[in-house]
């Protein structure tokens, strides 16, 4: 039985059999994309109904340098050369601070290829971002009791595009932002960037309490050069992200008992994912990792503590006077009002896969490759167990990928996510890129493609965020 997949065998366990099967997966998200980018063209050329100018990406062809270029190349040889080893070889928690750092560098130098103001000040304040609507939340109560009334094109007064696509969370943490004196779109920016570069310390600590360390460790540096970066910096959705992210994170540890304080974690988590479904609607699917973490720790222990945490901010909004539900069925006909009712489902079903393809990069797919052949396995020793013996870590990690990724395809099959996933599902992809932990032997090469997904992105198009 190959090394890599023996039922003993950790995912820190080097092998070099031959890459063949994954460079073959690698090789379908090529075609994948390269599908999406043809037919998209020829869609869109044809009726526009794409409504958007580089498919499967929101964004428009515009080769350019910056001045954070320099830095986005310095950062990205550097993780590549000193990455793996550092990642195998520091203390834990200066791990987690020291990935933490790298991708803070990397999602910052990719911003500043457009410069300071329009790589990280100027994104959230767009017309359809949430900084152009915090004057209209001088009276938070009022603006809450009729924020449904302002979503659905039509009546005067209606919220931009974003404001109006997520609950009221999401604009609640600019305005509080400005009322405490960090007002304007750098703080928003850095805000943004720094909570959801967060977000990979909270995956590592996560595959750490449900796999085992060495697993995590081969993970950290594909966390820390993800191309998902491109637009983690600046969009609202890595602050999601890492939201979501500490709300798995905190599960993990309360579900495995590897905190001193296994009932706060549970407290915490499930406080975190009840704001997590007041940020994006979408995000109720972060439920589908949880319960995966839940499965993997065989204990529903946690439950009654996070279910407690998670009523917490659903109380506070509706005694607020927001409904989310009613919210929700506004958000419905805004979507169908706007692109959403134009872009057609027949593409986007698959062009979507091949969007967060290019987010997640080539590595991950064929991480995700060894995920899938590795998946009927998994179900079966994820059974309840007639012997003692628990599943491996790898078996473990393909587990919890194939969580998010049924999250990603049920997001998918919605059809209330048509383009614009390569960010909408940041808090979702992040949670696959783990998978490169199972790609064997020695993987600067990987990494290397990684980063040049992202520098060829950044540099040749320009996506908004």
């Amino acid at each position: 039985m190959p090394a890599d997949t023996h039922p003993h065998a950790g995912a820190a366990r080097p092998s070099h059999r031959p890459h063949r099967r994954d460079l073959a997966a690698a090789a379908v998200g090529v075609a994948l994309v390269t599908a999406a980018v043809f037919v998209g063209r020829a869609i869109q050329h044809a009726d526009g109904s794409l409504r958007v100018n580089w498919p499967p990406l929101l964004g428009t062809w515009d080769p350019r340098v910056g001045p954070g270029t320099p830095a986005a190349l310095a950062v990205a040889v550097l993780i590549i050369a000193y990455g793996p080893g550092l990642a195998a070889r520091l203390p834990w928690r200066a791990l987690l601070l020291t990935t933490w750092a790298a991708a803070l560098a990397w999602t910052f130098s990719l911003a500043l290829i457009d410069g300071w103001h329009w790589g990280v000040a100027r994104r959230l304040t767009t017309k359809n971002e949430y900084l152009t609507v915090i004057d209209r939340f001088t009276d938070i109560g009022a603006t809450l009791r009729g924020f449904s009334e302002h979503i659905v094109i039509g009546p005067p007064g209606n919220w931009p595009a974003h404001v109006a696509g997520h609950p009221p969370g999401a604009t609640l943490t600019f305005v509080w932002l400005d009322r405490i004196g960090l007002g304007g779109g750098s703080w928003a920016g850095v805000w943004c960037i720094v909570l959801g570069g967060s977000a990979v310390a909270a995956v590592l600590v996560t595959v750490r309490a449900l796999t085992d360390e060495g697993t995590a460790r081969r993970a950290a540096p594909f966390l820390a050069l993800a191309p998902a970066a491109v637009w983690m910096g600046t969009s609202a959705d890595g602050y999601f992200a890492g939201v979501a992210a500490w709300s798995l994170a905190l599960l993990a540890l309360a579900a495995t008992r590897t905190t001193r304080f296994p009932a706060a974690a549970a407290l915490g988590a499930g406080l975190l994912y009840g704001f997590t479904c007041y940020l994006s609607y979408g995000l109720t699917l972060m439920a589908v990792p949880g319960l995966g973490v839940l499965v993997l720790a065989r204990t529903a222990r946690p439950l009654p503590l996070v279910l407690l945490g998670t009523a917490v901010v659903p109380v506070a909004f509706t005694l607020a006077g927001f409904n989310w539900w009613e919210a929700y069925q506004e958000l419905v006909v805004r979507y169908y009002q706007g692109a959403g009712g134009l872009r057609p489902y027949s593409y986007w079903i698959w062009a979507n896969l091949a969007a967060t393809t290019l987010a997640v990069g080539l590595a991950t797919v064929a991480g995700l490759g060894r995920v899938l052949a590795l998946t009927p396995r998994a179900v079966r020793e994820l059974r309840p167990a007639r012997t003692p013996s628990a599943p491996t870590p790898v078996l473990r990690l393909a587990v919890l990928v194939l969580a998010a990724l049924l999250a990603i395809l049920a997001a998918d099959l919605s059809g209330m996510s048509k383009a614009e996933t390569e960010r909408i599902w940041l808090p979702f992809m992040l949670w696959l890129i783990p998978a490169t932990a199972l790609l064997p032997g020695r993987r600067r090469g990987w990494l290397a493609g990684q980063a040049a997904v992202a520098l060829l992105i950044n540099h040749l198009v320009f996506t908004g965020w």
